[in-house]
């Protein structure tokens, strides 16, 4: 989709230099309208999750979920890769290797590739769910625990806690999930 958009800076040069002062003020004004669409995204609609019976679990999966569960209320710490103190990623990382032995990346931005993409409406517990916070660069992740809710060490709230996917908040970040069991 990105390389629609790529095109030799001297040739729109060359064009806009060559165009009338009036084609030019109208070309800008459509193409200032068009760049609002450019990079919109709507949100996701998880409000069928949470009514729909849950696909069966694979025992790696569920062992995740629990192991993410038992963890509630563990305090956030930024860095933070054990019961201690978690921060996003160390919490799915921390979880997926004592669960089901699967060690992945240490950053949120790296375990938001590992394994394989899988849309909304095939999402099932123990998928990473991932997600685009304003002003961080890395994205923040969760472990997804069925009927439309969530599990991950928020820094704002301060401890592992449960959230649903519904809720403004993470409709309006919620970029992607993958299956890594």
């Amino acid at each position: 989709m990105r390389a629609l958009f790529c095109v030799d800076k001297t040739v729109i040069s060359a064009i806009l230099f060559s165009m009338r002062p009036r084609s030019f003020i109208i070309l800008s004004i459509i193409a200032l309208s068009m760049s609002g669409c450019i990079g919109a995204r709507p949100p996701a609609d998880f409000s069928s999750l949470s009514g729909q019976p849950e696909p069966a679990q694979t025992a790696e999966q569920a062992r995740v979920v629990k192991v993410a569960r038992s963890l509630i209320g563990v305090p956030y710490r930024f860095g933070g890769v054990t019961p201690k103190g978690f921060d996003c990623s160390g919490f799915v990382g921390y979880v997926y290797r004592k669960a089901a032995g699967v060690i992945l990346p240490r950053v949120s931005h790296d375990q938001a590739r590992a394994g394989k993409a899988v849309s909304v409406y095939e999402l099932r517990p123990a998928d990473i769910v991932y997600f685009k916070i304003e002003h961080q660069k890395p994205l923040h992740v969760g472990i997804y625990l069925g009927r439309g809710k969530f599990i991950h060490a928020p820094s704002t709230r301060g401890r592992v806690n449960i959230q649903s996917l519904g809720l403004d908040y993470w409709k309006k970040r919620y970029r992607g999930a993958r299956r890594v069991i």
